[in-house]
């Protein structure tokens, strides 16, 4: 018999590869990080001996949740201004906010608290998009989370950089310091056409010719910042991002509410990612992006939460179904944007956007071991017919038992390994009483 570090012993194993497999009464072995293999469990029992056993007979296992668009820290500003149109809550709240309190200390108690929501929720991966994103590298390094880090860009002075040029440069070398961790990676995040003007994005579009690393940026998310960039420059977003070379495989153009049909075919064409966030997008009455032309186009969309200040959580589950119902009156058809496709934009989707499907977003042997496991035996998913439509309209993130990053249990029985849970509750708690004394 093989010895192997873990065998999971599960009901269901959702594979996500190939395309609508549900396997029963399957086990995954992994050994040093990596699934070695997915088999009947007579075939693991036969074949393999393990440190760890874990007998999980009414879970599903899943891919770990891919979260494409995150502002982490922001957990900690989650409820400070509701009910807002995005440019009254950007501008007259959520950025004299982050000019109050954004400092290293703020990023790294929003984002370890982010990180451990997400963890008990099944998300083992986050592309962020915030202030000091070293300290956030740091935190997820930590606590044995994979995230990709936005090496963010503004035209105006913050907490983090006075200027383009110094916002360019503190990225590039967090770039050099991460180019071979193996839980983090980096993306270039300009925040947004209205708020980085042309020379900067120039730049950006050379250093990615360069450097082959993702492009993260908010594009199209409301019909105000279109209507603006015509007033002001005569051509939409879209357009001036492509004339500027950006529209490329390396884009993750989030939110996209706002599209037309010859943008659609420019988004297809170019092989762009769009990132869709369906409950911010609700919230902040953004608009609608049209998934299911999206998907028809051939375009890959992936799923994110945005922040906790526009959603109000990091509930991946939430999004899925969110996305599913969503696409299904947006589209005027119930048929679209089935069950298995919410979870493929949470999964594989994801990984495919940030350039990394090759590591993760499936759960094939070879692959890293970044496994979920989900509890379908309660009350609230029973009776069951098709797991699947389980975890995407039944079923909450309250289910996930149990999580494993690149084979290390991070979430054993709903409890947190790597991170403090007192801990974390106590420095929010903290920051809550500073923001509300002072807000």
């Amino acid at each position: 018999m093989e010895t192997i570090d873990t065998l999971i012993h599960a009901r269901w194993v959702i594979p996500i590869e190939p395309d609508g497999v549900v396997l029963e009464h399957h086990s995954i072995a992994i050994h040093d990080g990596r699934i070695v293999a997915v088999v009947p469990h007579a075939e693991a029992r036969a074949h393999y001996r393990a440190e760890a056993v874990h007998q999980l007979e009414q879970h599903a296992l899943i891919p770990g949740l891919i979260n494409t668009h995150t502002h982490a820290a922001m957990t900690l500003m989650r409820g400070l201004a509701d009910d807002l149109p995005l440019m009254t809550w950007l501008q007259e709240h959520i950025w004299p906010a982050e000019q109050q309190w954004v400092n290293e200390e703020f990023v790294h108690d929003g984002t370890q608290l982010a990180m451990a929501e997400m963890l008990r929720g099944g998300t083992t991966y986050f592309n962020d998009m915030y202030y000091f994103p070293d300290v956030s590298a740091r935190a997820a390094s930590a606590a044995g989370m994979r995230s990709t880090v936005g090496l963010i860009v503004l035209d105006f002075p913050t907490a983090w950089a006075s200027n383009s040029d110094e916002y360019l440069s503190k990225g590039l070398e967090l770039y050099d310091q991460y180019r071979n961790d193996p839980l983090i990676r980096t993306a270039f995040a300009p925040h947004a056409p209205y708020t980085v003007s042309d020379e900067p994005l120039s730049r950006i579009q050379t250093y990615v010719n360069e450097l082959e690393i993702p492009v993260h940026m908010h594009v199209h998310e409301t019909a105000g910042e279109v209507q603006q960039c015509v007033a002001e420059r005569g051509v939409r977003p879209l357009q001036r991002l492509d004339q500027l070379g950006l529209i490329s495989p390396t884009l993750l153009a989030v939110h996209m509410t706002q599209l037309i049909d010859g943008e659609i075919d420019l988004v297809a064409l170019r092989g762009a990612h769009v990132v869709h966030c369906p409950e911010s997008n609700l919230k902040l009455a953004s608009g609608f992006c049209p998934v299911q032309r999206l998907l028809d186009a051939g375009i890959n969309v992936a799923l994110g939460t945005d922040g906790a200040a526009s959603n109000n959580d990091l509930d991946m589950f939430g999004e899925m179904r969110s996305a599913a119902m969503l696409a299904k009156a947006v589209a005027g058809d119930a048929g679209a944007l089935p069950a298995m496709q919410a979870l493929r934009m949470a999964t594989l989707n994801g990984a495919k956007a940030l350039g990394i499907d090759e590591l993760v977003g499936s759960l094939l042997p070879g692959k890293a071991a970044d496994v979920v496991a989900v509890d379908l035996s309660s009350i609230e998913t029973q009776p069951l017919y098709h797991p699947v439509s389980q975890l995407i309209y039944a079923c909450g993130r309250d289910k996930v038992s149990d999580v494993w990053i690149n084979g290390q249990q991070v979430l054993n029985g709903r409890r947190l390994t790597t991170l403090d849970e007192n801990a974390v509750l106590a420095r929010a708690q903290d920051w809550q009483g500073r923001i509300r004394r002072h807000s």
